[in-house]
């Protein structure tokens, strides 16, 4: 079984607001989800993200996958640097 940390789509039309969850890869995008780790607003300046970074880490070192857009996020935010340096230890 794959696990990936990705989006799951919020809010009405044309005003997206998305969930950081971590889902099974097979699950739809807007499905069933493990647990949710965060949020993401890309409708106000600067971009809205929040992140439970401890979560986020342990489930990267359990061998989740992120999707592109959340690993863009995440090393935004210093938690893929955070990752990698513990992954050197």
């Amino acid at each position: 079984m794959s696990v990936k940390i990705r989006l799951k789509r919020m809010g009405s039309k044309k005003s997206p607001f998305y969930r950081v969850v971590v889902a099974d890869s097979r699950s739809p995008r807007d499905g069933r989800i493990i647990e949710k780790v965060g949020t993401y607003n890309p409708l106000v300046q600067p971009e809205a993200v929040v992140l439970d970074e401890e979560k986020v880490l342990s489930w990267l070192a359990n061998g989740a996958q992120p999707s592109d857009t959340v690993r863009n996020i995440l090393s935004r935010q210093g938690i893929m640097k955070k990752f990698h340096e513990s992954k050197q230890k």
